[in-house]
């Protein structure tokens, strides 16, 4: 699967330790995020990054992500979605919230994601919402890109399960 940036080659990788930043782009390209991170261990066809969370306190009314929260960031560079780990600044885990996107990519120490509308919480007893598929219908690619609009509920169904059964990454955090 190519990804937005035309880059169907193998992405390079990141060394553990390595400063980066992180870029989260729109449905339409735009960015939308920047932060910075750095790459932890993780397996060849993902990027793992710990980031904080650098901006406002954000209440979701489903999730809060606080100044100084501490993010574990998973990104496929194969699959269509990333799935990040949230822990407070004292390492208690408050869930995963992941997004639905196109593969991620990495140019010049950069991490790149395009959000694809849906985005699923894990919550640490194991509870999964899923969000923003109104959204996706607003989007119009059930007639307009029937192809992409599959994917994107395919790759929702496949987290899910993943999260369910604790495959990776979501075998990475407290039970």
């Amino acid at each position: 699967m190519e990804t937005p940036s035309g880059r169907g080659e193998p992405t390079p990788r990141l060394a553990p330790g390595t400063n980066l930043t992180i870029v989260k782009l729109t449905p339409d390209g735009r960015e939308a995020a920047r932060y910075p991170g750095h790459a932890v261990p993780g397996p060849e066809d993902w990027v793992v990054a710990r980031a904080y969370w650098v901006f406002e306190r954000k209440d979701l009314g489903y999730l809060v992500f606080d100044p100084r929260d501490v993010f574990v960031e998973y990104f496929s560079l194969t699959r269509p979605y990333n799935a990040f780990a949230l822990f407070t600044e004292d390492d208690r885990f408050k869930g995963w919230y992941c997004n639905v996107t196109y593969p991620s990519w990495i140019e010049d120490g950069t991490v790149y994601w395009q959000d694809l509308y849906i985005d699923v919480v894990v919550y640490p007893d194991g509870r999964l919402l899923t969000l923003d598929e109104d959204e996706l219908d607003r989007a119009g690619l059930a007639s307009r890109d029937p192809a992409l609009y599959q994917m994107i509920l395919s790759a929702r169904d496949e987290l899910i399960e993943r999260a369910r059964t604790r495959a990776f990454p979501f075998s990475e955090a407290p039970a």
